[in-house]
């Protein structure tokens, strides 16, 4: 996350050449002033530090407006730190805690999740032994009121509702709930709690015996969560392990640390770190882990960094796991957080990332690189439909343990390549999902039927013996229509399976949650498709 930039921020080339060449001033009278000529650095050599402080000082009592002082120390810090890599940054103090929750793993609060739909705060779930389920919140409620402040209405957001329903733990707030099954809003206290930030997104167990665990980050407990989800998995039976780490941007090293020992052997080495002022690092697994034996395949893509890339490239070049999907991120640039005095911090680049085999993580950045727009390039250049269209460095060939080819360069490319499924696409089906209209008819279509769809039980019974697809189907339509989404000939016939299973898997978020989504999407997932596929082949890498 890289913080929003302040409003005073046209000022920062000037501000970062004053201190870059402020040498370039010492001994000079810098114009006339009513009190007369102004030298500068007053003929001393000042420090580097010293140069930023002395042309800040400048500004307080020579600049011809009132400028704000800290907004401007801001945004040079923030400019100055990303001038060195692309992941090097500034965290104002009220920024921080936003940005550290996700790592650690939990905030305090109320404990629902929620959407705003049609201006109104509706409960998706409250989060199980929370402090809102345990007052009787349900899926489907309508926040209305936070206190003696609407949360309904035009311009409600995400963020707005946070700050009204976050607080301290062990503080109360009264929020006043609608239900379809009741005339009068009910007035309904909460007691705050600390509500976790789950890590697993999802975990079931396929028929034929394949577990799935989707990981959305790499926190505090992560290592934790995968345990429980997988032991859980084991003791009903689980025989095969599909990993899902598409689209995770990464989190802790440590956490990514732990859930590679799981399934290494002792003394392979997991990942090191190396850069100009920190020696190399190693971190090599243990004799601890609980599934060095099970056949494995993780999935990732363009959006699997840094700590996703280290299980990636650890498993690869140990020959553990058959690694399925598209080349990752390449995200390999170590950060440590310094905290300052005033509750802001730095995140500053220390080291880079390699591989067990040596390959570097990180992909190229600097001057000449488009950093920001790879995934376009990628697009364009045809790498994510065609392996043939990906670019490996040559120069940079390394070999896993077992003799295998990979490549440095940047990212960690998979064993088996998968490319972007556009079979079944249109731009019907693009508008429905990008317009939110997709969204919103299955929240409707849940929160009309939510009892009746709820007594299915669980989204596997309702995925084989729900039967009103085909007019689920027509109902879209017709709301894409009233949206003004046009739908062109062929459309339909080419997208439907897509647009089938989109609804149902929508549906199924909205009463059983993320695991609802993904019982529904795993049967028509290629990726997924092609990794359970390739575990299942006799002497496969990743079985043991």
């Amino acid at each position: 996350m890289n913080p929003q930039r302040h409003p005073i921020s046209p000022y920062v080339p000037l501000l970062l050449s004053l201190a870059l060449v402020a040498g370039l001033f010492i001994g000079r009278n810098m114009g006339t002033s009513s009190g007369g000529p102004l030298n500068l650095f007053q003929l001393r050599q000042p420090g580097a530090a010293e140069k930023l402080g002395q042309v800040m000082d400048l500004i307080d009592r020579q600049y011809v407006d009132t400028v704000e002082k800290e907004a401007l120390v801001e945004d040079v810090l923030q400019e100055m730190l990303q001038r060195l890599d692309p992941h090097s940054y500034y965290i104002s103090a009220a920024e921080l805690q936003a940005a550290n929750e996700p790592l650690e793993g939990s905030f305090d609060g109320i404990g629902v999740e929620f959407a705003i739909q049609r201006d109104t705060v509706v409960v998706v779930n409250p989060i199980d032994g929370g402090p809102s389920a345990q007052v009787g919140i349900r899926a489907g409620d309508r926040l209305l009121m936070a206190d003696t402040v609407r949360l309904a209405g035009v311009g409600i957001t995400n963020d707005g509702v946070m700050k009204r329903l976050r607080g301290p733990k062990g503080s109360k707030v009264i929020v006043q709930v609608g239900r379809r099954d009741k005339k009068e809003p009910v007035a309904i206290t909460i007691t705050r709690g600390a509500i976790p930030i789950n890590s697993v997104a999802a975990a079931l167990l396929r028929p034929d015996g394949t577990g799935y665990i989707k990981l959305s980050r790499f926190a505090r407990n992560t290592h934790t969560e995968f345990l429980a989800a997988a032991d859980g998995m084991r003791a009903q039976g689980m025989q095969r392990l599909v990993l899902d780490l598409r689209g995770n941007g990464g989190g802790y090293l440590n956490a990514a640390i732990d859930l590679a020992d799981e399934f290494l052997s002792d003394g392979r080495v997991i990942v090191y770190t190396q850069g100009r002022k920190s020696p190399r690092s190693e971190k090599v697994a243990t004799a601890r882990g609980s599934y060095e034996t099970i056949p494995l395949a993780v999935l990732i893509d363009e959006g699997s960094a840094s700590a996703s890339e280290i299980i990636a490239g650890a498993l690869q070049d140990n020959d553990r796991a058959q690694v399925v999907g598209r080349r990752s991120f390449g995200k390999g640039l170590v950060q440590e957080q310094v905290d300052l005095p005033d509750h802001s911090a730095v995140r500053i680049t220390t080291a880079r990332y390699y591989t067990a085999s040596g390959r570097s993580i990180q992909k190229p950045y600097g001057k000449n690189v488009d950093y920001d727009n790879d995934y376009a390039h990628r697009s364009a250049h045809g790498e994510l439909y065609s392996a043939d269209s990906v670019k490996l460095d040559s120069s940079q060939v390394y070999r896993t343990v077992g003799g295998r080819v990979v490549f440095g360069g940047g990212g960690v490319m998979p064993d088996i390549f998968v490319p972007a499924d556009t079979a079944e696409g249109s731009q019907f089906l693009s508008d429905l999902f990008f317009s939110g209209t997709l969204n919103q008819f299955t929240f409707d279509v849940a929160d009309r039927e939510r009892q009746k769809l709820a007594s299915y039980g669980s989204a596997s019974v309702f995925k084989t013996r729900y039967t009103g697809t085909e007019s689920l189907i027509e109902g879209l339509r017709r709301e894409a229509k009233a949206q003004g989404i046009k739908e062109r000939p062929g459309d339909l016939e080419r997208s439907k399976r897509q647009i089938a299973n989109r609804i149902k898997a929508g549906v199924a978020r909205n009463i059983w949650g993320d695991a609802g989504f993904y019982e529904i999407m795993l049967d028509a997932d290629s990726t997924f498709i092609r990794a359970t596929s390739a575990l299942s082949a006799p002497g496969a890498v990743g079985q043991k």
